[in-house]
């Protein structure tokens, strides 16, 4: 069965799209088959796997909003075995339209269901926000992960979240669960960024992954070729942190099966 993992956290700027796209790259050439989901109105999911803006004349407005088939707005990628549904700047006003339709905070989960068996794995990025797009995909979602920037305001907002993921849980999903917090943009040179690992290490223990994802110039060119990281430079650091978390990921699996 497919696993629905969204990549969530309210604050921008924390390698949320990159690790969306970077992990489930890593998960595909594993050779499990992918969904990637990009449910955040900048579009940058849908760009960091080369497609264009004229490639984009159905996406995930014209699902949630137009009722197009989701077989009609998934697209091919340049990754084997990983298939994206897009967005462009349409899907800002989704917010407002979804608000009141009925049964609002399941209508990414109902839409799903048609191909939710198709693939090994399901990752939707969600916008930097915990409006009403979120909700959706939380309430659509087996699990959340949480990037997390080695950065000093890191656990106020990690707080924040977790108290809108229990509420989810509590009121919408009861089976929805924290599949683990991945630390992003960790600088070696920076003593502030020891901090924080030891500090949300202490707080949050095993749900944190053991992978960091480094700062890594590699990671930051990418998108501007169209091109996750795995694919532009195989070799670089960025690349081995995220087939490691990938590998982790996948290992937290197997072991729950």
């Amino acid at each position: 069965m497919s696993k629905v993992i969204s990549i969530a956290n309210q604050k921008g700027g924390v390698g949320k799209t990159t690790t969306a796209v970077n992990l489930a790259t890593a998960i595909a050439a594993c050779d499990k088959s992918v969904l990637l989901i990009d449910l955040d109105p900048q579009g940058n999911a849908s760009t960091g796997f080369g497609i264009e803006n004229i490639n984009r004349s159905t996406h995930i407005y014209h699902l949630l909003i137009d009722n197009v088939p989701i077989k009609d707005v998934i697209k091919s990628s340049i990754v084997p075995k990983l298939f994206v549904i897009p967005a462009d700047t349409d899907l800002a006003a989704a917010e407002v339209e979804l608000r009141d339709r009925e049964n609002r905070e399941y209508i990414l989960d109902m839409l799903l269901r048609p191909v939710v068996k198709s693939y090994d794995f399901i990752i939707i990025d969600c916008p930097p926000s915990l409006g009403l797009l979120t909700v959706n995909a939380l309430s659509a979602s087996d699990s959340v992960l949480v990037p997390l920037q080695c950065e000093f305001y890191a656990l106020e907002g990690l707080a924040q979240l977790l108290r809108s993921v229990e509420l989810v849980k509590k009121n919408l999903n009861p089976s929805l669960t924290v599949q683990g917090i991945v630390l992003t943009m960790f600088d070696s040179r920076n003593n502030l960024s020891e901090m924080v690992v030891s500090d949300v290490k202490e707080h949050f223990g095993k749900q944190v992954y053991k992978t960091i994802i480094p700062r890594n110039v590699r990671i930051s060119e990418a998108p501007s070729f169209g091109q996750p990281v795995l694919m532009y430079d195989i070799n670089c650091a960025g690349s081995k942190a995220y087939t490691s978390l990938a590998a982790e990921l996948l290992k937290q699996e197997n072991v729950r099966l």
